[in-house]
């Protein structure tokens, strides 16, 4: 949250609309409120409570927003904690990303668990081939009212392709199961960093994102679907996203611009930064 107000409050530029995540997260999880339970506000609590009037203003130390409330009945310590005792909610582009990046986090960890049970599945079937084999094609000519290989008599589909799979040798099913555990395991891998917001996953992410996105193209032009184009998209967006906006390979300025943008809004001077001319004064008249 790199503008000079809170969020909201700040036209956006060009005619662009701003998304604040701070409000979206207020919105679902509550304000982040200090001092409720104090018995006493001092001048020096400006920044986060101030008493008016006979209420109690509470800022959000997420969205800043002023909540008024009147003081507690049943007030369980005497002053509102300092500095040093309160953790500050991540707000501004650290909320962005953390936010981001999990949700990218979740879709690599549901790849993770599809492929996971895909290589089992297929480890199983080629353990145990000709058993299954015999079994499908004794449904599928039950199915037809025909005898013999049901394999000649398709040519597409689902059954089809259920049919192929049948008549690959063991050696061949172990290595695709073998190839379905290994991707497996980069996508739990990328979604365990990503959910930490380490930087190697993001690279990792971009990377491994990027070395399928040909063969996602190729199956469009095989034929399309709504699932082919949703999955072709999202990995665009995702690979937009860690590139021009983490600032992937130097770009934008690189790590160091990322961090240096994201320091802008974490702490107390943010929140300093933020707050109405009064209370700053107050607050340094306090300090």
């Amino acid at each position: 949250m790199t503008e000079d107000g809170p969020p909201g409050t700040v036209p956006p530029s060009r005619f662009r609309p701003r998304f604040h995540w701070e409000l979206l997260v207020c919105g679902m999880r509550g304000h982040a409120l200090i001092g409720t339970d104090a018995a006493r506000v001092r001048p020096e609590d400006a920044l986060v409570v101030r008493e008016w009037d006979g209420y109690r203003w509470y800022r959000c130390l997420r969205c800043d927003s002023w909540l008024p409330l009147p003081p507690p009945a049943s007030p369980t310590r005497e002053l509102v904690p300092s500095r040093e005792e309160i953790m500050l909610p991540p707000r501004g582009k650290p909320l962005r990303d953390k936010i981001v990046l999990r949700v990218i986090a979740i879709d690599r960890a549901i790849h993770f668990v599809v492929l996971g049970l895909l290589s089992v599945a297929v480890a199983l079937f080629a353990t145990h081939e000709v058993r299954v084999r015999d079994v499908v094609y004794r449904i599928v000519n039950a199915v037809q009212g025909t005898s013999g290989d049901p394999t000649l008599r398709h040519h597409g589909g689902f059954l089809h392709t259920l049919l192929h799979l049948l008549t690959l040798k063991s050696s061949t099913l172990y290595l695709l199961a073998a190839a379905a555990a290994a991707y497996a395991v980069l996508e739990g891998v990328e979604a365990v960093g990503l959910w930490f917001q380490q930087r190697w996953a993001e690279y990792l992410t971009f990377v491994a994102t990027c070395v399928f996105l040909p063969y996602e193209v190729y199956e469009l032009t095989r034929g399309l679907s709504p699932l082919k184009l949703v999955a072709i998209v999202l990995n665009l967006l995702i690979a937009g996203y860690l590139l021009f906006a983490k600032r992937l390979f130097g770009l934008r300025g690189g790590g160091a611009e990322d961090e240096r943008r994201r320091e802008m809004d974490v702490g107390w001077p943010a929140l300093e930064r933020t707050s109405p001319p009064f209370m700053r004064e107050s607050q340094q008249v306090g300090v």
